[in-house]
C-alpha cells in the first residue's frame, strides 16, 4: 500500500485543486452567462477571521456610498421628460376617447398591466433592480415613448402610399408601427445601458427593463383602444369586451415579447461594456423586435390559426428562455459566493442556503420564528448583490469602481449577519 495520499485528478488543463489554473477552470465559469476570461480573474478579498474593520478599513469604502451621477441624471431627466410628455399624450387620449372612454380604458388597462408587472416581479426576484430605475422604465414606456411615437408618426407617414385608404392603413399598421414604436421603446433601454450600466449588466436585466418599458407602452395604448371602443361604438359594451379579450387576455405580453428581444440582445452586449457595442446592440436588437411586431400586426383573416401556430409557440419559447436565464443566474450566484466562502466570508452552509430559492425561503422562515425575518431578507439580497458585483469585477470593466462597491457591500454583509444573529 502506498503511503502517499491519493492525488486528485487533474483538470482539463492538467492543473490540480489548489493550483491557480484549477481554480480558474473549475470555479470561474459555472455557466454560459458567467463566462470570464482568465486574464480578468481576481481572487476574492480574504477574511482572516478578525473584525471586518481590520480586514476592510472604513476609509476604503467611502467612495462606494456616493450616488451615481449617471443614474441621478437618468432618473431626473426621465422624470422631466415624462412630465412634459403628458402634455402631449393626455390631450391625444382625451381627444380620441372622451372623458368616459378615458376613465373606462384606464381602469380596464390596469388588468393586463398587472399581468406584465407581475411577470417582471417574478423574473427580477432573484436580483432585484433598483425601484427608481424600474420607475424610469415604466414612465418612459407609458409617456415618453408614446410622445416620441406621436411626434415621429406624421413624418413617417409621408412615405405611406395614398392610393387608397386600405393601403395607407396597412402601411401604417405593418410598417410604421413596428419601426417607430420599437425604436421609441428601446431608446429607453439604450439610455439605461449607457447611464446605469452597474444595474444593466446582463440579459436578465435587459429583459426586466424591456418588459417594464413595454408594459408601460401597452398600458397607454390599451387606454386608447379600450376608450375608443366606448366613444366610437353604438354597442360599447360588446366592442369593449371584444377588444379587451384580444388585447388583455390573448395578448397582454405582445409588446413585452417584442421589446424583450431587444433587451435580451442588449443585455448580452452589456456583459462586455463598451459604448460602441451598446449602440450596435441597440440597432441589432431592434430587428427581431420589429419583425415580431410586424408579424403580429400582419395577422388578418387567418388570425386564430396564426395565433395558435405562431404566436403561442413564440410565447412558450420566451418563457423557456427566461427560465434558462434564471437557472444560469442561480448557478452564477452560487459560484461567486463559493469564491467568497473560500476567502472566509461565508460558510458552505450559508452558500447552500443563499444559492437556491428553497434555501432562501427556509432561511427566512427560520429567521421569522425568531422575529428576524426582515433582517434575513436583507442579508439574502445583500449576498446576491455581492455575487453580481464580483461578476462585474471579473468581467474586467470598471474594475476599480466595482471593487469599491465590493468593499462597501462586504462591510454591510457582516453587519446584516450580526443583525440576524442578535
Amino acid at each position: 500500500m502506498s503511503m502517499n495520499p491519493q492525488q486528485p485528478a487533474p483538470g482539463p488543463s492538467g492543473a490540480r485543486p489548489g493550483d491557480p489554473e484549477w481554480q480558474f477552470h473549475e470555479q470561474t465559469n459555472p455557466s454560459w452567462m458567467g463566462h470570464v476570461h482568465q486574464q480578468n480573474y481576481r481572487p476574492a478579498p480574504g477574511h482572516s477571521g478578525g473584525s471586518v474593520v481590520q480586514v476592510i478599513p472604513e476609509a476604503a469604502s467611502t467612495v462606494a456610498a456616493r450616488p451615481s451621477s449617471g443614474v441621478l441624471a437618468l432618473v431626473l431627466g426621465g422624470g422631466v421628460l415624462a412630465f412634459v410628455s403628458l402634455f402631449l399624450v393626455v390631450p391625444f387620449l382625451l381627444a380620441n376617447t372622451g372623458v368616459t372612454g378615458f376613465v373606462t380604458g384606464f381602469v380596464a388597462s390596469l388588468i393586463p398591466l398587472g399581468a406584465v408587472l407581475f411577470s417582471v416581479y417574478l423574473i427580477d426576484r432573484w436580483e432585484p433592480e433598483p425601484k427608481r430605475l424600474l420607475l424610469f422604465a415604466f414612465t418612459w414606456g407609458a409617456a415618453v415613448s408614446i410622445a416620441v411615437t406621436l411626434l415621429i408618426q406624421p413624418v413617417f407617414a409621408l412615405a405611406a402610399p395614398y392610393s387608397d385608404e386600405a393601403s395607407f392603413r396597412d402601411f401604417m399598421t405593418t410598417v410604421q408601427a413596428p419601426i417607430v414604436e420599437e425604436f421609441a421603446k428601446s431608446l429607453g433601454l439604450l439610455l439605461l445601458l449607457l447611464l446605469a450600466r452597474k444595474n444593466f449588466d446582463g440579459p436578465v436585466d435587459g429583459v426586466v427593463f424591456a418588459f417594464t418599458i413595454a408594459g408601460g407602452f401597452a398600458f397607454t395604448e390599451n387606454i386608447l383602444y379600450f376608450g375608443r371602443a366606448i366613444a366610437e361604438s353604438s354597442t360599447p359594451g360588446t366592442d369593449l369586451a371584444q377588444i379587451f379579450f384580444l388585447r388583455g387576455v390573448m395578448s397582454p405580453f405582445a409588446h413585452a415579447i417584442f421589446t424583450g428581444t431587444t433587451g435580451l440582445i442588449m443585455g448580452f452586449a452589456a456583459r462586455r461594456w463598451h459604448p460602441g457595442v451598446s449602440v450596435a446592440a441597440f440597432v441589432v436588437g431592434l430587428i427581431p423586435a420589429m419583425v415580431l411586431h410586424n408579424r403580429w400586426n400582419s395577422m388578418g383573416q387567418d388570425f386564430l390559426a396564426q395565433y395558435v401556430l405562431v404566436q403561442v409557440p413564440i410565447f412558450l419559447l420566451a418563457v423557456a428562455c427566461i427560465v434558462m436565464l434564471r437557472v444560469a443566474e442561480t448557478r452564477l450566484t452560487r459560484q461567486r459566493l463559493l469564491e467568497y466562502s473560500a476567502a472566509g466570508w461565508f460558510t458552505p452552509a450559508e452558500v447552500g442556503m443563499l444559492a437556491t430559492a428553497g434555501g432562501r425561503r427556509q432561511a427566512v422562515r427560520w429567521a421569522g420564528s425568531y422575529n428576524r425575518g426582515p433582517q434575513m431578507k436583507d442579508f439574502v439580497k445583500a449576498a446576491t448583490r455581492l455575487a453580481f458585483t464580483r461578476q462585474r469585477i471579473l468581467s474586467g470593466r470598471d474594475v476599480l469602481a466595482h471593487q469599491q462597491d465590493e468593499l462597501q457591500q462586504l462591510r454591510e454583509l457582516v453587519a446584516l449577519r450580526a443583525a440576524v444573529g442578535q
